[in-house]
Formats: C-alpha cells, structure tokens, sequence
C-alpha cells in the first residue's frame, strides 16, 4: 500500500498568496532594521573603532531597552526564516538546488546573527553582577564591556557574508524567472554584492568606512525594498510561475 505524503501548508498554498506573505514579512524585516536602532539606541564605541568607551553606567541604563532589542531582533530573525522557505518555494520551479542554497545561506545568516544577540546581553552580565565587579577593576570591566559591543558589529559584518550570498543567488533566480521582472533580479544581486562588499570595508580605515558604509547600504536597501513592494503589491504572475514549475517537473 502506498504511503500518503503529509501535507505542507506552505508548498499547497498558491504562488500569489506566498509571494505576498513573504512581502509581508519583508516590510516587517525592513521597518525592524529602520527603527530598532532607534529605539535601543548603541552606546558610543560599538559602532566606530576608535570611538570613546561606553561608561559602565551608560551600559546598565539601556538594560530595558537591551532586552527590547534582543526580542525585536529574534522576531525579525524568525521573519527572516519565513522569508527563506517562501522565496525557496517560490523560486524553486526556476532552479530547485540553488533555490536552496539560497535557503541555506539565509538560514546561516540568520544562525550568525541570533547568536551574535548575546554580544548584547553580555557587558550587562559583567557590570551588574558583583562577583565581576570585584574581579575586575572598573577600567577593565568597561573594556570588556566594549569588546562585546565591537564583536557584536563583526559578528554581525560576518552574518551579512551570507546574507549577501543569499542575495545574488535570488537575484539569478528572480532574473531567470519567468514570473518576476529581470530587472528586480538586477538591482538584487547588486545589493547582495553590496553587502559582500561591506565586511571588506571593515579593513579601510575609518573615516574612509564611514563614507562608504551608507553608499553599500542604500544598494541593497533600494533592492530590497523594490522587492517587497513589488510582492506585496503585483504578487507574482500565477499563471507564468505554474508553467514554469509545470516543465521543471518534466525535467526533473
């Protein structure tokens, strides 16, 4: 006797619906790395190298907003792997293995950047509990407070590496696609280089970053939202998508 397949809710749902859902959650990925920002405010020293160190009291009176962010981020990463499966489905009639590749690095990306989360927490274990306090003189404490800030921006640097990845592949895919626009394919893969490009920016020096940095940002954040937008308002072209899933399962 036969076995039944188990449903898959995401696989059985139609391609418009999917592609406007992953829109959904994009924007909300979006408006979190817009405002997150602003609203845990990063104490001077974590974000530029040769900045002043963050005083200790500055460190322990962001404790709420701290949590506030860690939570928003671990939702916004959750986002992002909704984001991996539904572009995977989507974009898996185009090429099934390099759609999941692309899966594949997003979900490193997001396996980086989750753990990378405890960069945050960290300098509040040190400076607010006492066995700490008496180990260490507070000078000391507040340069290890600092060096889980700096790791926390390379962790994250490290983190875009495979998010840029997952960036070009889905730019091929989108390009190769029947059912996107070839030119939303364009504009990502050259976001996705974009962010490759940033972690090499870490070794210039810094007033030369600081002038860059925005310029490698606004490539992939104009791609990335042309996209959302454009999943959320036009979908995707059903019936050119189920022609196109129709002849990779000849193939296959």
């Amino acid at each position: 006797m036969g076995t039944v397949a188990a449903p898959n809710p995401v696989a059985d749902a139609s391609p418009s619906t999917m592609a406007r859902l992953a829109g959904v959650l994009y924007l909300l990925i979006i408006v979190g790395a817009l405002f997150i920002p602003f609203a845990v405010p990063a104490p001077s020293g974590m974000m530029r190298p040769n900045a002043a160190l963050p005083a200790a009291d500055q460190v322990l009176a962001s404790r709420s907003h701290r949590l506030f962010g860690g939570i928003a981020q671990l939702a916004i990463l959750t986002c992002d792997l909704c984001v991996a499966l539904l572009l995977y489905e989507l974009l898996k009639p185009v090429g099934r293995n390099l759609s999941l590749l692309a899966a594949f690095f997003r979900v490193v990306f997001v396996a980086i950047a989750g753990a990378n989360v405890l960069n945050q927490f960290a300098p509040l274990v040190l400076l607010d509990r006492a066995e700490y306090r008496s180990a260490f003189n507070p000078d000391q404490l507040q340069a290890l407070s600092s060096l889980f800030f700096r790791l926390r921006t390379i962790g994250f640097d490290i983190a875009l590496v495979f998010f840029g990845l997952h960036c070009v592949i889905v730019g091929y895919l989108l390009f190769k696609s029947t059912f996107f626009p070839r030119i939303l394919g364009v504009l990502l893969a050259i976001g996705g280089v974009s962010y490759l490009i940033n972690i090499f920016a870490n070794v210039m020096p810094t007033t030369v970053r600081a002038h860059l940095f925005p310029w490698i940002m606004l490539q992939a954040g104009v791609a990335e939202g042309l996209l959302t937008l454009w999943l959320i308002i036009a979908g995707v072209n059903s019936s050119k998508w189920r022609v196109q899933a129709s002849a990779a399962r000849t193939r296959t």
